[in-house]
């Protein structure tokens, strides 16, 4: 498949078994519990895939005289090896693809038919506008949304061109690979873009704040990660999604070597309610060093003024936790930094550490965040308190506990049946041993799943899956894996159908 795609792409996905790489999805506990049926892909069995995003195409729309949003549409083209003759590639691309383009389009496209670059060509254009294309030549499908994404792979075709083979940088994947992708440094370049966009109309209304993040986080980006390598394969837990994040030789370096993993200890997880909705644990040695490394290298990627700015910014984040001076309260605390949000509103945070030196942490918090005349608790425990912003900081025997003053209540609630350690995921992520590592929960993804490959769900039945990410820092950059329901096919399908795109 990489022998039909040009070397130019910026993202490459593929499998040598469509049926296969979709399988797990629907498989999962939370697909079956919505769905009333579970779809049939034994059609797509056997179906090699390469998908070719070529470029990205911006627009905005404008919502209120005053506000509009930006969308990002990735020009793509699927290529599809069928197996089959070409009159069954043919009744496919009528048939399937149509009815998943009514599907995504969530409209009856009209249907143009004609004969093209040897072949049988398809036009679908929805009400709105948008159109996808397909061209059937022998066995083979090509399907996109962009005409010049099949024109390039039929440039490759006809050897015009080289194909993605021949940069050499797709790496052989292992015969358990169920699929596997690659971002190249041109792709790289252009993802931040669109990353430095989007986080700039996220971050504040100020234009001055908006154009410093849109110019500076793409630097960032650009300077701090070569490629990405992907693998998906089938596991015992779910899904496992595989990702090499290559860096340049002298930031992996810098980072492999400060930002070192450390002995800690889970026990923290016996703070966190069990209904938890997102917990990160750093288990890093010396947390401070980490942090200086991480910014220097901002510095040194970008430019002495921009890594100035990176720094103030970088404190905002802490500020939502209680912390004003991050590098204050990380050479206060020990090997161990759990981050958790507790509900559905991402104000609903807190953050937890063993305390190495309590005057230091005291010393980090918000000006306005100030111990309590008296103490709180049956316990007695010291607490401080921002009534002004509505935070909140307790010292729990080693720990503190400090954040949004509801999510630092709730930790330190009595737990008769146990917190978040207790139930079957906080085992499974108590196990996992990782520099930085992560579980979530995610309601939204299994309904769009549902509407795209099976159509019909229980509409009053709501399904949560989770994920565990392990993060490590390594000689080349960054490894991560990630264990879910649904993987990242999945959650990619889940955005094409949320957004209609």
């Amino acid at each position: 498949m990489r022998t039909l795609v040009p070397a130019e792409t910026l993202v490459y996905l593929e499998t040598n078994d469509l049926a296969a790489a979709l399988q797990p999805i629907v498989d999962a506990k939370p697909f079956m519990e919505v769905a009333k049926s579970k779809p049939d892909f034994s059609a797509l069995k056997g179906v090699q895939l390469a998908v070719a995003v070529t470029g990205f195409e911006t627009s905005e729309e404008k919502l209120t005289d005053e506000h509009s949003i930006g969308r990002v549409q990735p020009r793509f083209v699927a290529v599809a090896e069928t197996h089959a003759w070409n009159y069954q590639a043919v009744a496919f691309a009528e048939k399937k693809l149509g009815s998943f383009v009514a599907n995504i389009y969530d409209s009856e496209p009209t249907l143009e038919k004609t004969d093209k670059n040897g072949g049988k060509y398809f036009t679908w254009t929805a009400r709105d506008g948008r159109k996808a294309y397909a061209l059937v030549i022998d066995s083979i499908i090509y399907f996109g949304n962009d005409e010049t994404s099949i024109d390039k792979c039929l440039a490759v075709k006809r050897g015009e061109t080289d194909s993605i083979l021949k940069t050499g940088k797709i790496p052989v994947a292992s015969p358990e690979v169920l699929a596997s992708g690659y971002v190249s440094t041109d792709g790289i370049a252009q993802i931040a873009n669109l990353v430095g966009l989007k986080f700039a109309s996220e971050a504040a209304d100020e234009s001055e704040i908006q154009s410093a993040i849109a110019g500076i986080l793409p630097r960032l980006i650009r300077g701090t990660v070569t490629d990405v390598s992907w693998t998906m394969t089938r596991g015992e837990r779910g899904i496992e999604d595989n990702y090499a994040i290559r860096m340049p030789a002298e930031i992996a370096n810098v980072f492999s070597e400060t930002i070192v993993f450390g002995h800690g200890n889970d026990e923290v997880l016996n703070q966190l309610p069990a209904d938890s909705t997102k917990i990160t644990v750093y288990h890093i040695e010396q947390p401070n060093v980490a942090w200086d490394s991480l910014l220097m290298t901002a510095r040194k990627v970008t430019d002495p003024v921009a890594g100035k700015v990176i720094a103030e910014f970088s404190k905002m984040f802490f500020e939502s936790y209680g912390i004003r001076t991050p590098s204050t309260f990380l050479g206060s605390v020990g090997y161990t930094i759990v981050t958790t949000r507790l509900g559905d509103d991402d104000d609903q945070v807190a953050v937890i550490a063993t305390v190495d030196g309590k005057g230091g942490v005291e010393a980090s918090f918000l000006e306005t965040l100030i111990p309590d005349k008296k103490p709180f608790g049956s316990a007695n425990l010291e607490r401080w308190s921002d009534l002004e912003n509505d935070m909140a900081a307790v010292f729990v025997g080693q720990w503190v506990i400090v954040g949004d003053s509801q999510s630092v209540t709730k930790c330190n609630e009595e737990k008769p049946d146990g917190g978040f350690l207790a139930t079957p995921y906080g085992k499974a992520f108590n196990a996992t041993k990782a520099t930085v590592k992560t579980f979530g929960r995610d309601s939204t993804t299994a309904p769009l799943l549902v509407l795209t490959l099976a159509r019909e769900g229980h509409s009053d039945t709501k399904a949560v899956s989770t994920y565990i990410t392990e993060t490590r820092f390594t000689k080349t950059g960054i490894d991560r894996r990630t264990i879910s329901d649904f993987g990242l096919i999945g959650s990619i399908i889940a955005q094409l159908r949320g957004e209609g795109d």
